[in-house]
C-alpha cells in the first residue's frame, strides 16, 4: 500500500477483541476539499464506527488516537459495492418493468425490493469482503 495514494482519517479505539479494533472516526471540515470523499464515505457524517483486523504484533489501547489509512483503489471498490452496484440494479429493473408495461409504482416498489437479495449476499459474504479490505493503522 505504501506505493498507492490512501486515504487517511484520525481515529480514537473505543473496542478492543482478540481479533479486531473498533475505531471512531471523526470527520474533518478538510473532507469538504478531498479528492477521494465520495470514495470514502465520510464526507456525509460527522462520527463513523469502523471495525478493523487488529494489527499482528501491535498493542493498542482504548481511548488511543490512531490513523487509519486505506488504499484509494480500495475506497473506490467499497464505493461500486455499497453504491455503483445498488443504483444499476435498482435502473436495471426499474426500466425492466417499465418496458414490460408494468405501473410506475408498482415498478418502483419491485425495483427496491429487488435490492434486498443484493444487500443479503452482502451481508452474508461480509467476512470475505472484510478481508479483501487491507487497513493500515498507526498509533500517534
Amino acid at each position: 500500500m505504501k506505493n498507492e495514494e490512501t486515504i487517511s482519517h484520525e481515529g480514537v479505539v473505543t473496542k478492543i477483541t482478540d481479533d479486531e479494533l473498533e475505531i471512531k472516526i471523526l470527520a474533518q471540515s478538510a473532507c469538504a476539499a478531498c479528492h477521494a470523499k465520495s470514495a470514502c464515505g465520510m464526507g456525509e457524517q460527522a462520527e463513523k464506527i469502523l471495525t478493523v483486523p487488529r494489527p499482528k504484533g501491535k498493542d493498542f489501547a482504548i481511548g488511543q488516537k490512531v490513523n487509519v489509512r486505506m488504499a484509494i483503489g480500495q475506497g473506490n471498490k467499497a464505493a461500486v459495492l455499497a453504491y455503483l452496484i445498488p443504483i444499476l440494479l435498482l435502473l436495471a429493473v426499474l426500466f425492466a418493468c417499465l418496458g414490460l408495461g408494468v405501473n410506475e409504482g408498482l415498478a418502483a416498489l419491485i425495483s427496491i425490493v429487488a435490492l434486498v437479495p443484493y444487500y443479503i449476499v452482502l451481508y452474508l459474504k461480509r467476512d470475505k469482503l472484510r478481508k479483501q479490505f487491507d487497513y493500515t493503522i498507526e498509533a500517534f
